[in-house]
This record gives C-alpha cells, sequence and structure tokens, in this order.
C-alpha cells in the first residue's frame, strides 16, 4: 500500500500515540463493565460489603440455599422425604386432603428475615434493581425441577388500577421479564386483570382471605390460554389464594395446568 494510503495511528499534540491508547476503542466492549464497576462499585443489600451484583455470594449462600423438599403443589417445607421417594413429587397432606386450583408451585426462597426486607424493599421501596436477582434465583429453582415441564406462557398476578397508580409499578410483572427472558417462555404482561380493587391480602385475616378475592379476576385473552400451561408469576406466596383463585379463573378459560412460580414462600402458620 503506498505510504499516503497507509491509515496513521492517532496523534496526540502531534506526537505518535500510545500503543495502549491505539488500542482502547476495541478494547472498550471488555473494559466497559470493569470500568464501570470501579466507578459505580455496588454493595450487598444485606451485608454491605462490596460486591459484583445485587447480593454478594456469602449472603446469598447463607440465606437463600434452595430447600431440601418442599410440597410440589404449594410449596411448603416438608421433612425430608425416604430416599427411594426423591425421584418422585412430594405432596402435603393438606394438598392430598383439599386440592388446590393450581397444579404445581416452585419458589426460591422461604419469606423470613433477612430475605423478607429485600421484598419489602422492591414492593414498597421501589428497588427494581432487585427484581433480577429474585428473578434468577427463582431460574434455579426452576431448573432443579428435574423432569417438570416448563409453562407455555407467563403472566404476572395483577395489581388492581388504584394500586399500580400508587405504587407505579407491578412487583411481579418487574421479576416476570427477566424470568421470562432467562426461561425463554413467552410473557403475557396483561392477560389477567384484578376487576375488583380487593383490600391487600397481608391485611385480611387468615379466614376471610378466600373471601377476600373471590371474582376479583379475569382473563382479557381466552384464546391465549385455552389448552396451555400458564405460569403466575408473584413475590411472595402466603395463604396461597391469590393464585388459587386466578389459578381457577384460567382454568375455567380452558388452561390445561398452571403452576405458580414465586420468589419467597411464608411458613404455613402465616
Amino acid at each position: 500500500m503506498p505510504e499516503r494510503l497507509r491509515p496513521r495511528p492517532p496523534t496526540l499534540a502531534g506526537l505518535p500515540a500510545p500503543r495502549w491508547l491505539a488500542g482502547l476503542p476495541g478494547s472498550l466492549p471488555r473494559l466497559a463493565p470493569r470500568l464501570l464497576a470501579a466507578l459505580l462499585p455496588s454493595r450487598c443489600a444485606l451485608c454491605g460489603m462490596d460486591c459484583e451484583g445485587v447480593v454478594c455470594r456469602s449472603c446469598r449462600d447463607q440465606y437463600a440455599a434452595p430447600r431440601a423438599c418442599r410440597c410440589a403443589r404449594c410449596a411448603n417445607p416438608l421433612p425430608a422425604p425416604p430416599a427411594d421417594a426423591r425421584a418422585r413429587p412430594v405432596v402435603c397432606g393438606a394438598c392430598l386432603g383439599n386440592p388446590p386450583d393450581f397444579d404445581a408451585s416452585v419458589v426460591a426462597v422461604d419469606y423470613a428475615a433477612p430475605l423478607d426486607q429485600l421484598v419489602l424493599q422492591l414492593k414498597f421501596g421501589a428497588r427494581l434493581a432487585l427484581a433480577p436477582w429474585f428473578a434468577q434465583l427463582l431460574v434455579d429453582a426452576v431448573l432443579a425441577q428435574r423432569g417438570a415441564a416448563l409453562p407455555d406462557l407467563l403472566c404476572p398476578v395483577p395489581l388492581g388500577a388504584g394500586r399500580l397508580v400508587e405504587r407505579g409499578f407491578n412487583q411481579a410483572l418487574e421479576i416476570a421479564k427477566p424470568l421470562s427472558a432467562a426461561l425463554g417462555i413467552a410473557l403475557y404482561p396483561t392477560l389477567a386483570a384484578r376487576t375488583t380493587e380487593t383490600l391487600a391480602q397481608s391485611g385480611v385475616a387468615p379466614s376471610e382471605r378466600a373471601s377476600n378475592i373471590r371474582g376479583a379476576f379475569a382473563v382479557t385473552d381466552p384464546d391465549a390460554v385455552r389448552g396451555r400451561h400458564v405460569g403466575l408469576v408473584d413475590d411472595v406466596m402466603t395463604s396461597g389464594h391469590t393464585l388459587g383463585e386466578l389459578a381457577a379463573t384460567f382454568k375455567r378459560f380452558g388452561a390445561a395446568r398452571v403452576t405458580n412460580l414465586v420468589f419467597a414462600r411464608t411458613p404455613p402458620h402465616s
């Protein structure tokens, strides 16, 4: 190539640029995450120590380790089953005696300190950066269900219009979006609608929760539901009445199966 056509290295103040500067543009994509981490360091939401993500590995191992055994239907914790039973799903006595309208539940963690505070920070403190971390733990829990069929579609538990305006976001949807992307399952953000502005289940006596939520939901696109396996996404499962009512609504419109995908499960006595 003639000298006059040969590309020249970038210069600084009339002098040839150092080799590291000449090579910087091509390496920026690799360096960007490290530069961003150095300029804007992240601290663990639980212990406050520097870490690469929302929660450090030590806190995740200590507080978010998966339970060895849960009811396959309602996800309440169970004693470890006999060795010969671990290859098949185990269902608790309550679900055997009075089966809920949903068919299965997968949860990532127990709703207990200190993780319960992270749930409250997402829901009431708008710490939306927590939602992808919740979703990642939920992905791990879903993939640990060996042999279990994945849902055909995901639907977040909807908020009432008033509560959505007040809060500004639906925490279930914020979890469902990264969950959908990670699992490769289509997300239907508005497939279910809350037609009745109910009281928050946390503020209702356990004996009244079923009646509080009864008839509160509608399906906006029945054709998307008929014959399909629906995954319901939420942040917390307490009594299960909200998810049960929503599952019953989907099944009235022909859903073949409904599975709950929930970040945290409260203890049975709550």
